[in-house]
């Protein structure tokens, strides 16, 4: 008994070793890796961040601009002057120069309100990259964690592949203890020697497989494809979606609705925008300008004048030939089709919650049909084996017995996936990953 209990120990610090060792993943762990290593990720925050920096009042035309200028030329010319006196001037190599220096301020104090819509439009633009940025994260995730199932499913299959299998081992042995005895057909005992090899040509396919659903992770949160890890063997399934909840989030948080309602407001304001290029526009306008001309082949040898200048201007559109209306009616055309589009997408986000509530029900009630049918087609497999070994039925029996039990696990871990996915779109439809 010592013995036993010693050999137990043993086998578990080894197992739990063994899985030390490995790079054990989780789904938040896939999802955490995925969030700062992914490239689309960090181009739609890029575009974020644009569309904050050009959030600005002065890009929205509300502050007045400032510049100051100057210049100097200068030159050499021959010089012949024939004045009205009846003088000449001449000059060989006669020297001149002009200096020009001022400072401006150039301010718009009304445009017909359309810089106050402008910054309401920034604004907006901002917000929608928000809301654009939230999507492509919740669609990141929605990949990664249908990506990570997928490896744990495949590891499931697996699993199943190889539970087959030991029973397909124990049938050759029970069918080569009777080909011995004389009780058995060889044609039996070959036919369950080639089931046998067709498992372990399974085992390696799904190995390959396992290996290319964990280098597609990996390309998914955008690190090396041949990064070793591990994932459990099993999928979580203890979510219950609440239908009235989910309907009352929908077009409260989806980011695909919340992205064209902001693009519904922004058209919106471009007809504020074109509306305004008919109304007037003043302008402030103040400078101070300095100007020097020296010329030693002119009557004037010294021209120099400096001072302040304050003004401005007013400009009231009377006629542009039809274009203000016409900007107009065609923002308001684009107002309409962005309208148009929100209302296409909300029907159709509505109906991928409906499509996904009564998949998550049928997965679910497929699910328990099948982990019922498991077990039934377990039993009979058992049942089948004893049989075999007393002697008691045929080998077409137990292989028949056999194939069941091994459809009936792939059915359940492909119910188990399709049920985890319907789960992780349920959730991405009101941003509840």
């Amino acid at each position: 008994m010592m013995n036993k209990r010693i050999i137990l120990i043993i086998a578990w610090m080894t197992a739990l070793t063994g899985l030390l060792g490995q790079n054990l993943m989780t789904v938040e762990d896939a999802v955490s890796i995925a969030l700062k290593n992914n490239y689309s990720i960090a181009i739609t925050k890029n575009l974020a961040d644009i569309a904050r920096v050009n959030n600005t009042p002065g890009n929205a035309g509300m502050l007045p601009t400032f510049m100051i200028n100057g210049s100097d030329n200068y030159s050499v010319n021959n010089v012949y002057l024939d004045l009205s006196t009846g003088s000449t001037i001449t000059a060989n190599a006669g020297k001149s120069n002009a200096f020009n220096a001022g400072a401006a301020l150039n301010w718009t104090l009304f445009d017909g309100t359309k810089m106050f819509i402008t910054k309401n439009k920034l604004n907006q633009l901002q917000k929608l990259s928000e809301i654009q940025l939230k999507d492509t994260l919740m669609q990141t995730i929605f990949n990664v964690t249908v990506a990570f199932y997928k490896v744990v499913m495949q590891k499931e299959q697996l699993l199943a592949i190889r539970d087959v299998m030991a029973y397909s081992l124990e049938r050759v042995k029970l069918l080569q203890k009777g080909y011995e005895a004389g009780i058995a057909h060889k044609n039996d005992l070959l036919q369950a020697k080639i089931d046998l090899n067709v498992n372990r040509e399974a085992e390696i396919n799904q190995l390959n497989t396992i290996h290319n659903s964990k280098r597609f992770l990996n390309q998914a949160i955008a690190r090396d494809p041949e990064t070793e890890f591990e994932v459990a063997d099993t999928i979580p399934l203890n979510y219950e979606p609440d239908p009235a909840d989910l309907n009352k989030k929908l077009y409260i948080n989806n980011p695909t609705v919340l992205s064209y309602q902001k693009m519904v407001d922004i058209a919106r304001l471009s007809v504020g925008e074109f509306q305004s290029y008919r109304m007037p526009k003043l302008n402030f306008i103040t400078s101070y300008n300095f100007q020097q001309n020296d010329n030693n082949a002119s009557t004037v040898l010294t021209n120099r004048t400096y001072g302040p200048l304050v003004g401005g201007s007013l400009v009231i559109p009377v006629y542009q030939a039809g274009n203000a209306l016409r900007q107009v009616k065609a923002a308001k055309i684009q107002l309409q089709s962005s309208q148009y589009l929100l209302d296409d997408v909300k029907l159709a986000i509505y109906t991928q919650l409906k499509t996904a509530l009564t998949e998550f029900e049928d997965q679910k009630s497929l699910l328990a049909i099948e982990r019922d049918n498991l077990t039934l087609a377990k039993e009979n497999l058992k049942i089948s084996l004893e049989r075999l070994r007393l002697g008691q039925t045929t080998a077409l029996e137990v292989r028949q017995a056999q194939e069941s039990y091994a459809n009936s696990l792939a059915r359940l871990y492909d119910f188990e996936f399709n049920l985890k996915v319907t789960e992780t779109q349920l959730k991405q439809l009101v941003a509840g990953l």
